[in-house]
């Protein structure tokens, strides 16, 4: 049986600058984890880093393409080894909105950003015994539906049936990737209501709405336990599953579609393939070499 590195982890972390991706961070840093983070203010981000005593941080607008690959190369430079991924970054937009790449925000961020992100990362996930990838969902996924001839909200776009639909592909990418990752363990997640600051970056109602829910929700302490669970647990899990409150629960219907999962992971491959030259599966897997041989 492979046995898994008892030392220190190397972790990855995104939206690790505020909420429950902070804290998810610093517990794991606390543990005596390498833990590095990602954030797009640099100032912000190097206060976090030495704050949590994460073992460094990479500077990345995750809705951009082109730096998450540039994120994702720093940070092979400097690592030779991934335990655990943590695709925590997320974020609602009320109004639509498209990035520099010309991407609608929510899809880019909430869905495109982890795909690339692991994509890019499973070379050392590979070599890496006993890794995983915890990707943060949300109960919300129920309400999505995966709009396979729009995903972009070209037309009637609403902010929450976008975010919907952001969170069902992280269940649906989740599970793909457990069936495709070659042994990598791969997780999803509710991690519940939080007081986070989530949506007040939208201003007016959503907003003013979010800052109410905010007085009933969990602390951003509360909300990371499952996070926390998933990054470092030796319990026996089924790979692929979806969590909430640190246990397995049943996420819809449309989330345990197999057939919208590989629709989607196709239609993710062609959206990251079209916005740079990224490697393909097949060339991931053949380029892979375990730990400690010669490079």
């Amino acid at each position: 049986m492979t046995q898994v590195h008892s030392g220190p982890k190397v972790v990855l972390v995104t939206g690790a600058t505020n909420g429950i991706g902070q804290v998810t961070a610093r517990e794991l840093a606390r543990q005596g984890n390498q833990v590095v983070i990602v954030g797009r203010d640099p100032a912000r981000t190097a206060a976090v880093a030495q704050q949590i005593g994460a073992a460094g941080h990479l500077l990345a607008d995750l809705s951009e393409m082109s730096q998450v690959r540039r994120a994702t190369d720093e940070f092979r430079e400097r690592f030779d080894r991934l335990d655990v991924l943590v695709n925590n970054a997320g974020a609602i937009f009320q109004q639509r909105r498209e990035t520099q790449e010309g991407l609608e925000m929510t899809w880019a961020l909430n869905h495109l950003a982890p795909f690339l992100l692991t994509r890019e990362l499973m070379s050392l996930l590979l070599v890496t015994p006993g890794s995983r990838v915890v990707t943060v969902a949300s109960a919300a996924h129920a309400m999505g539906r995966i709009r396979f001839g729009d995903p972009e909200w070209h037309t009637g776009y609403n902010g929450w049936a976008a975010y919907s639909q952001s969170k069902l592909a992280n269940i649906l990418f989740a599970r793909e990737l457990a069936r495709r990752g070659a042994g990598v363990k791969s997780y999803s997640l509710h991690p519940g209501m939080v007081a986070s600051g989530f949506a007040h970056n939208n201003g007016g109602l959503l907003s003013q709405g979010y800052r109410v829910i905010d007085r009933f929700a969990l602390s951003p302490e509360q909300g990371a336990q499952t996070s926390l669970y998933l990054a470092t647990t030796q319990d026996q899990l089924p790979n692929g599953a979806y969590f909430d409150r640190c246990a397995v629960a049943r996420p819809s219907a449309r989330a345990l579609d197999d057939g919208a999962a590989a629709r989607l992971w196709q239609l993710s491959k062609n959206y990251v393939q079209a916005t740079g030259n990224a490697r393909s599966w097949s060339e991931i897997l053949q380029n892979v070499r375990p730990l400690g041989q010669d490079q």
